[in-house]
């Protein structure tokens, strides 16, 4: 086997590069896989070209294909690619809005929406903040509270997230990394991804807290959700 000493980026960045490609994999940061027609029209591109893209994106490594019977729908390959895509977009320059459509989308992203399958926003920073402050997760080994470090619960999150529905020893035992923070792309602050950070979204989306809109990525909490979150985790949002 080959030794490695270096990791080389530039085929990645090669792909990401491209505005069709860059559009499509934006769309599938909301976890949920899109077909390969869906994925033409948010690019802007004809079926044919958006096949070719997505056959670049395969090879790379960056998307992955889930069948369901004669269907192929494409998601991002995982979490980490979600991480990158996020990271660029804080770097990036914005995009200017144009006309109120543009403009309410852009709030309700600010607000809340997922970033691949977790919740971010002003609603992801706040649950982060509200969790940590709150004694309900903390950094593992006493390390200091930062992003890119594992996070575990204490009794009292354990407990938190046991009333909700959560089975937070089976969400440890799974193949994925527990709990970990990333920097969120709107609001410069940390929210909570890995196996928690899904399993309480989904929850929280089950337990009508939270709602999908038809923007893919935009959340809307209700009235149920600023309660369940104010009495469950000490989480107070403000009405939108």
């Amino acid at each position: 086997m080959s030794q490695v000493y270096d990791s080389d980026i530039a085929p990645v960045a090669v792909l990401m590069a491209d505005r069709a490609r860059a559009a499509m994999l934006t769309a599938l940061l909301d976890g949920r896989p899109l077909a390969a027609g869906e994925l033409a029209r948010v690019a802007g591109v004809s079926p044919q070209t958006a096949s070719a893209h997505l056959a670049k994106l395969l090879d790379g490594g960056l998307v992955g294909v889930v069948a369901q019977g004669r269907w192929r729908y494409y998601r991002l390959a995982g979490e980490e690619v979600a991480a990158v895509i996020e990271a660029l977009s804080r770097i990036s320059p914005g995009v200017e809005v144009k006309g109120l459509r543009q403009s309410r989308l852009a709030r309700r992203l600010h607000t809340a929406r997922t970033c691949y399958d977790h919740l971010a926003g002003e609603a992801g920073v706040a649950l982060f903040a509200a969790l940590l402050d709150g004694g309900m997760i903390e950094p593992d080994g006493g390390r200091p509270v930062e992003t890119g470090v594992p996070y575990e619960t204490t009794e009292k999150g354990e407990h938190r997230l046991a009333e909700i529905g959560l089975d937070v020893a089976a969400l440890r035992g799974g193949r994925r990394r527990f709990a970990g923070a990333c920097l969120d792309w709107t609001e410069r602050r940390p929210h909570l991804n890995g196996a928690l950070g899904a399993a309480l979204t989904d929850r929280m989306i089950d337990l009508g807290w939270f709602e999908r809109g038809a923007e893919r990525r935009a959340l809307t909490v209700t009235a149920d959700g600023l309660a369940g979150l104010a009495d469950s985790f000490g989480c107070v949002l403000a009405e939108h």
